[in-house]
């Protein structure tokens, strides 16, 4: 004869152990979610602090921003240049490479002279000063990126481009107009030294306060 309580019973009891070692199963199963969160977000705060910890260093060596120490660089690679041809090169406008180049050429780091060939423009030379700073800034973050991605494949470089564009877009920057320069807050800004002044230069009293590069 058919027992329905036994077999009844005997399903429950299946159920019940198959539930509880589901159960044991996500207990045991690290929360992968949140660590890939955690993740991306340290990938995120070493991108900020390199950057930042860079400025800081140009600022206490050059004291110049990292904008400001690519414009000589441009410079001094073309030996004479219009002031068109470095906006070009760097993909800032011409009004922004303008104040650029008139901080720099007050600070004796750049001179414009008539141009030999049309006298209508006006070429840009880097001056001793201007080469001296260039010798002593630390090596550019901006063309050691740019080293290491033109050696990744294509297939790699789109890939790192896609990311990117999507982190841009989840921080809501997606659509900010944006120079292809390595450098945070406004790139007509003056270098900022560590002990707080604005300008270029070292600090006046020659001590470099000590910095925190923890994490």
């Amino acid at each position: 004869m058919f027992d329905y309580t036994t077999t009844q019973s005997a399903a429950a009891s299946c159920a019940l152990a198959s539930g509880g070692a589901s159960h044991r199963s996500e207990t045991i199963e690290p929360p992968m979610d949140r660590d890939r969160t955690d993740e991306s977000l340290i990938a995120l705060r070493r991108i900020l602090r390199a950057t930042d910890l860079y400025g800081r260093d140009l600022a206490r060596d050059a004291g110049l921003t990292a904008v400001q120490l690519r414009v000589l660089q441009i410079v001094a690679e073309r030996g004479r240049c219009h002031p068109t041809d470095v906006a070009a090169q760097m993909g800032v406008t011409q009004a922004t490479i303008s104040v650029l180049i008139k901080k720099l050429e007050s600070w004796g780091l750049i001179q414009r002279e008539q141009s030999a060939t049309d006298r209508r423009q006006i070429d840009l030379t880097i001056t001793p000063a201007g080469l001296e700073k260039v010798e002593v800034a630390p090596d550019a973050l901006q063309q050691r990126y740019v080293r290491h991605f033109e050696a990744l494949p294509d297939w790699e470089q789109a890939m790192v481009v896609a990311v990117l564009e999507r982190v841009a877009g989840m921080l809501g920057a997606g659509n900010f107009d944006a120079a292809p320069v390595l450098a945070a807050g406004d790139i007509t800004r003056q270098a900022r030294g560590t002990n707080g002044e604005t300008g270029h230069g070292a600090p006046r009293n020659g001590i470099v306060p000590g910095r925190n590069r923890a994490q």
